[in-house]
């Protein structure tokens, strides 16, 4: 049996809230991925060009995270939420993707959006990862239920 984490950043709440139905699903660990100084209101303000979030997305600064995965090399496979930011991921993503070796394990990326999809962040976030990396598909979650989210976990075969 596969060692599994989700790992996920989450502000609102609603990509932790999904982060969780999955490692219940998956039987993994989880990680929240979380920038060393916290977000504000106004710093997420995303109609603000001079926002702390605006800013991070303009000119893709990858926020400093605060703590790390100390057992990364026993996972087989990593879960990867986030929500959508301007069709991306979060330049926090970046960041985490590029603080570990990926290579062997499966990567499964997995967004919350009220409207865009995952298909550009994923292609951004795949690259940060070792060649050797199996990326696998991902997945929008936009209003699913959790017995949806489970056999979407389950069709993974992990």
């Amino acid at each position: 049996m596969s060692k599994i984490l989700v790992a996920y950043f989450s502000c609102g709440g609603d990509t932790k809230r999904i982060a969780e139905v999955i490692a219940n699903a998956a039987g993994a660990d989880t990680y929240e991925i979380k920038p060393k100084v916290p977000y504000t209101e106004a710093d997420l303000d995303w109609r603000d060009k001079d926002s702390r979030s605006s800013v991070e997305m303009r000119t893709l600064a990858r926020p400093e995270i605060e703590g790390s995965v100390h057992n990364m090399a026993s996972y087989d496979a990593v879960f990867v939420g986030f929500p959508i930011w301007w069709y991306m991921a979060p330049t926090i993503i970046n960041g985490f993707l590029a603080s570990y070796d990926f290579a062997g394990k499966k990567v499964v990326p997995f967004a919350t959006s009220g409207g865009s999809d995952i298909m550009k962040a994923a292609a951004v976030l795949k690259p940060l990862c070792s060649k050797d990396t199996v990326w696998l598909d991902g997945k929008l979650i936009n209003g699913e239920s959790d017995d949806d989210i489970k056999a979407w976990v389950d069709s993974l075969g992990l």
